[in-house]
């Protein structure tokens, strides 16, 4: 088998990781040239983008943690941060990355004002680049010789030494769930069953676009396909995340129950629908064919209101200057009074020589 690291370079850089990577380009792509068919602009997407990546590995990190919570602990029994954070050591879940990548979709969709976005708008356009994305990042199971399943007699079943050891390792705890295992036998490329399930659910997808009738329905197609999917392969799996304390595979439980909830709220949407006779789509509103168009943020802009606002130092409107070069103009009291005392100052000695005049 090839080596699991591409560049040794610090903790390495890994093929697993560069598959992810390469996943989440495609995905993008994808995105980026399909937003304009959901009402979706390129900022609020691109916001989606920087926000939901990050958060997915960090909630992707957490949900494994959580569900094999013995391996992150010191020999004292404390919980081990440094082993929590070392990703690099594998240990993501998918469906932990999805659960993170709605609550932020639903964080972002409620903000105030032009910023703000249709939730299962969005949904519905990223749901098919998750589909991309796992199909090309399963492929850094098969690099990292993981993700495998029990036994088969299969002719693409696959074997090697790393499989070999990791089966003499777990026989038993395999044992413990039900699978009857032989080590040196071939086993299930389960990586590989779901990489193709992943490619058939895109093509689906891809197809029903054009004929989805409300907000939201390629999101539940995307949960019952994947779902109904991964409850089966999960099944098969022999690195499963089981329930504590029980040997119930926590994906296959989840997948059972989104799956049977997204088919009940599309037949009840469907039905709903049918009554009506109308679509309930958000890129068919006014303000959906604007962000189409491309004047959504032109048609805000002028809905503002234009509010000057001034500094000091900035001056003062002309209004404000007229009126107060007018005051300026108008005599003051006090000034009245001085210029009439100067006045009556000045005509008192010519009232004095008239009267001499008179008198002589």
């Amino acid at each position: 088998t090839a080596s699991s690291k591409a560049l040794d370079i610090g903790n390495g850089i890994y093929w697993y990781g560069i598959l992810i990577a390469l996943g989440l380009v495609i995905a993008i792509w994808w995105c980026m040239n399909q937003k304009s068919k959901y009402g979706i602009t390129e900022d609020d997407l691109l916001d989606s983008v920087l926000w939901g990546i990050p958060c997915a590995i960090v909630g992707a990190r957490i949900y494994y943690v959580l569900f094999y919570l013995d391996q992150f602990k010191n020999s004292d029994g404390s919980f081990s941060f440094r082993k929590a954070i070392a990703i690099w050591d594998g240990g993501l879940a998918i469906y932990g990355a999805v659960i993170t990548i709605v609550i932020i979709a639903l964080c972002l969709s409620r903000r105030k004002g032009e910023k703000g976005f249709k939730f299962f708008a969005m949904t519905d356009l990223v749901v098919i680049g998750l589909f991309v994305g796992q199909l090309v990042g399963r492929w850094g199971n098969f690099i990292n010789v993981e993700a495998f399943g029990g036994n088969t007699g299969l002719p693409w079943g696959m074997s090697s030494p790393t499989i070999v050891s990791y089966l003499t390792q777990h026989e038993a705890e395999l044992e413990a769930i039900g699978m009857n295992i032989d080590p040196n036998m071939p086993v299930h490329p389960t990586f590989l069953y779901e990489s193709l399930w992943c490619l058939l659910g895109f093509v689906l997808i891809a197809w029903y676009t054009k004929r989805r009738r409300f907000d939201g329905e390629l999101t539940l197609l995307y949960t019952a396909w994947y779902g109904a999917g991964r409850a089966v392969i999960e099944g098969l799996r022999t690195d499963s995340l089981m329930i504590p304390g029980t040997s119930l595979r926590a994906s296959q439980v989840l997948a059972f129950v989104l799956v049977v909830a997204a088919v009940i709220l599309w037949v009840v949407k469907s039905v709903q629908l049918k009554k009506t006779g109308k679509t309930q789509l958000y890129v068919d509103t006014e303000e959906g064919q604007l962000v189409v168009s491309g004047q959504f943020y032109q048609k805000k802009n002028k809905e503002q209101p234009q509010v000057e606002e001034n500094f000091p130092g900035n001056g003062e409107p002309a209004d404000a200057l007229s009126e107060t070069e007018e005051i300026a103009d108008e005599p003051q009291p006090q000034e009245e009074a001085q210029s009439g005392e100067t006045a009556a100052k000045e005509s008192q000695p010519e009232e004095a020589a008239d009267t001499e005049d008179k008198q002589q």
